[in-house]
């Protein structure tokens, strides 16, 4: 082997993409030691993303105080880009799902709104221009707090202020948008989301993914009959569609930004990729490795794997995949990976194997048999 490229996802909740590629370069040095190893760090618009925009624009760190998903105060921080005219926000670090226990996971209360007071401490220091990567969320409440911290009211037929998280959305009677901030009409939002989803139904938001974020059968009718309701009054009110694909991305965050922001879409990893010259990288590569915390059939529908397998398809290169776990396996056999392998070797609890260094040293494991297996083949 003379060159291997290693481009893995953050494994969510317990190492980042640097570190992951960090762990498998290891790996495969102890079978290749010659072999070059470009380490690409990676995301598909989650946890990570700020770190690669932060390293591509030679950003800095800001940091404020804002609300966590369940309206508590907390620290966190965005970027700004190098010639300070960018704004680089992570929507996981203020209105993430790893920061909140299992118990509190509860998508009909938890709200968008710090993602909006980060939103808007950037524009009061003269940002006008926003990369924001949006998943990872603990919401499905279509981005109504991050724009009622923007300024906007959402009213109920009483004329009254709705509240905050999911359950207001089939409240709302009218949009009120005449305290939005007016800095706003010169802002210009990119918007990296990690699925394209489309807002509502089977295929939506709730249905896919408010499970994960603590929801039960029954709240998830009631998020998904919430996000229908609010397409239609946007639709009616503000003429505006917002139900095309990837609006269903962090509970409707996508929805927000294209209805009330003007942003455009555009799918995380694509971004990624582009940011870091992915496709010239991958040129003359003999693999590539991938991964992340965990593959199914979400892992096809706009993440990191399925994006670097797109790349470089038609270079033929062959495309090896790693999890902590993986699921359904035979769709993603059918996708085109070279491999997919699980770096799980052992009966262990979920909390144990998403220790940091349980899962480095799980990566550097799987990743030298892998190269062993390849360099006994190529004997």
């Amino acid at each position: 082997m003379k060159k291997i490229i290693v481009a893995i996802d953050s494994f969510k909740g317990s190492i980042s993409s640097s570190e992951a590629n960090h762990a498998a370069a290891k790996g495969i040095k102890k079978v290749f030691p010659e072999c070059e190893v470009d380490e690409i760090s990676i995301s598909d618009g989650g946890e990570g993303m700020l770190e690669l925009l932060m390293t591509v624009t030679k950003g800095k760190k800001v940091k404020v105080t804002a609300h966590d998903p369940l309206n508590r105060l907390i620290n966190t921080t965005y970027g700004i880009s190098g010639d300070g005219k960018t704004a680089l926000i992570e929507m996981a670090n203020i209105s993430g799902l790893t920061l909140l226990k299992e118990s509190e996971r509860t998508p009909w209360i938890t709200t968008s709104y710090g993602t909006g007071e980060l939103i808007a401490h950037a524009l009061n220091h003269g940002c006008r221009n926003f990369i924001i990567g949006i998943g990872g969320s603990a919401t499905n409440d279509c981005g109504l707090g991050m724009l009622q911290a923007l300024g906007f009211n959402f009213l109920d037929k009483y004329g009254q202020e709705c509240g905050t998280g999911g359950q207001i959305m089939s409240k709302v009677a009218t949009i009120d948008n005449t305290h939005a901030m007016p800095e706003l009409k010169k802002a210009n939002f990119t918007v990296a989301c990690d699925v394209n989803n489309p807002l509502y139904g089977k295929t939506g938001a709730a249905y896919v993914y408010a499970k994960q974020k603590g929801a039960d059968k029954i709240t998830i009718e009631n998020l998904d009959q919430g996000l229908r309701h609010i397409a239609e009054i946007t639709k009616k009110q503000l003429g505006k569609d917002i139900t095309i694909p990837g609006t269903g991305a962090a509970g409707g965050m996508g929805a927000a930004f294209i209805g009330f922001l003007n942003a455009s879409l555009k799918p995380g990893i694509q971004l990624s990729l582009d940011l870091s010259c992915f496709k010239q990288r991958a040129k003359d590569a003999d693999i590539i490795i991938t991964g992340e915390g965990q593959i199914d059939k979400q892992s096809i529908m706009g993440k990191v794997p399925e994006g670097v397998l797109n790349k470089t398809r038609h270079l033929h290169i062959p495309v090896i995949v790693i999890a902590g776990s993986v699921l359904d396996m035979e769709l993603l056999n059918k996708a085109g990976f070279a491999g997919i392998f699980s770096i799980a070797h052992s009966p262990m609890s979920l909390q144990d194997s998403m220790e940091p260094v349980t899962t480095q040293s799980n990566i550097t494991n799987s990743v030298t048999q892998i190269c062993t297996l390849i360099k006994f083949i190529n004997k």
